[in-house]
């Protein structure tokens, strides 16, 4: 990749009201304009996991504006990196992208207690993901 392009990442799960919906947040938080992120489902819920927008408020995250959106091939055409978190083969997959399969417990139907450490593991990931595809300096 070189410096003039940024890379783009799109997060993957099944209903794009959890896992997908935290790392989105995380990596726009901790890499801001210096990559393009995306969220999507394979089959997005109504809205994002209360709980999820609960524990992400609780790091100083709000993602309580956010819809679930669904998985379109435009999306992950348009996308360096995919990261799927549990949809498994409902991803189309297209030569010259970078798959990462991350697996996460899904947050689905859980209170905010269960939903702290998937938020945490997911945060770690982000971290190093941002050093690997858009390091600082």
């Amino acid at each position: 990749m070189s410096d003039t392009t940024t890379p783009a990442v799109l997060f993957v799960c099944v209903h794009n009201a959890g896992r997908s919906q935290m790392a989105a947040a995380f990596l726009t938080h901790l890499a801001g304009d210096r990559v393009q992120v995306r969220s999507a489902g394979s089959a997005p819920a109504d809205t994002v996991n209360p709980a999820v927008v609960e524990a992400m408020a609780e790091v100083g995250v709000d993602i309580a504006a956010e819809v679930p959106k669904v998985l379109t091939v435009e999306a992950v055409q348009a996308s360096d990196v995919v990261i799927t978190m549990g949809c498994g083969d409902t991803c189309p997959v297209f030569p010259g992208k970078r798959y990462l399969d991350w697996e996460l417990p899904d947050p689905a139907g859980r209170g905010v207690e269960a939903v702290r450490p998937i938020r945490d593991e997911i945060e770690k990931r982000v971290r190093g993901l941002v050093d690997d595809i858009a390091p600082v300096g």
